[in-house]
């Protein structure tokens, strides 16, 4: 998976630069590579950069916003591939990922600062109130076997009966002005579509319900700040790092009294400007099921596994044991 940067970097390269050269390029070569070689199922992962509705969940024939300038290219990049006649392209779009060795993400970010949390005794706080709004997950496990599903689906097939059985449309949106800079993306009014699925657990939790589930499981709860607290913080741009060197000072003080040591992990207590806005995701899982008989592995995120995945963090050495 390339990793996306929602930020002008000093190298003299916009946003805009970064994402066609890192997202959209890379995709467009690897599925006509894949066209070239008549692959028989090329099976693209759509992580949730998208702003759904409060109300849901979601179907694949709904039309979610793409979030930000990395959801845009994300998306820009489906239209891209899904433009190749010739691509056995299946789209698997999935919720919130989490799981064993799954470092990186919304849900590790939040799991790692609940667990900050439960060692000051205190309650985790939410500037989302009364967070009512989805929050979907899905298991690695599941996006694993979403992603073998739809290739296995997808094989005897071929692109035109799949479009057939699964085809949605994937509607423009970007700014047309930017197209000049990507000559190989669709025109902003030509339709394209393909074969696509969501893929989410059965949970359907709210941001309260994860939130209370997760600081549970540490000990502690889960909260929302006030309303006269909400307009100050939404109203300081510096509150993110007033916020993180809570969280940060405080996980490091777990790593270094870990017993034994930790030298290095990949978590993080550290909560970019992205993971603090509110992040409605909210996908409906039952295409998938009826279309190509997919079957969750771990059809509920609760206290099991999350216990797996810090269970195997410790064993690696990434997760402080007190």
């Amino acid at each position: 998976m390339v990793r996306s940067f929602p930020f002008s970097s000093p190298f003299g390269h916009t946003p805009l630069q970064i994402q066609v050269s890192t997202t959209c390029n890379v995709a467009r070569i690897l599925g006509e590579e894949a066209a070239k070689r008549k692959v028989k199922a090329y099976v693209r992962l759509q992580l949730p950069f998208y702003e759904t509705s409060n109300k849901g969940p979601w179907d694949e024939k709904q039309n979610p916003k793409p979030s930000g300038t990395v959801g845009t290219w994300w998306h820009e990049t489906l239209r891209i591939l899904a433009n190749m006649e010739d691509l056995n392209l299946v789209i698997l779009r999935v919720a919130l990922g989490y799981g064993p060795y799954t470092d990186y993400g919304t849900m590790a970010s939040f799991i790692t600062v609940a667990a900050v949390y439960g060692y000051m005794n205190k309650p985790m706080k939410s500037l989302w109130s009364p967070g009512k709004h989805p929050s979907h997950t899905v298991h690695v496990e599941d996006i694993a076997g979403g992603l073998w599903a739809c290739a296995q689906w997808m094989a005897p097939l071929g692109r035109k009966a799949a479009d057939e059985a699964a085809g949605e449309d994937i509607p423009f949106h970007n700014d047309k002005s930017k197209l000049k800079d990507v000559p190989e993306a669709p025109a902003h009014d030509k339709k394209v579509a393909a074969p696509l699925f969501n893929l989410a657990d059965d949970s359907q939790m709210t941001l309260a319900e994860t939130g209370q589930l997760c600081t549970s499981f540490f000990g502690t709860t889960f909260d929302f700040f006030n309303f006269f607290e909400n307009t100050i913080f939404k109203l300081k741009d510096d509150i993110v790092e007033e916020i993180n060197e809570l969280h940060v000072g405080h996980w490091t003080e777990m790593i270094l009294k870990s017993n034994p040591p930790i030298p290095n992990t990949p978590l993080s207590a550290y909560m970019d400007k992205y993971y603090l806005e509110k992040t409605v995701v909210g996908f409906s899982n039952s295409k998938i099921k009826t279309v190509t008989g997919y079957q969750l592995s771990k059809p509920r995120f609760n206290h099991d596994t999350i216990k797996d995945m810090i269970d195997k963090w410790k064993a690696e050495g990434s997760w402080p044991i007190l």
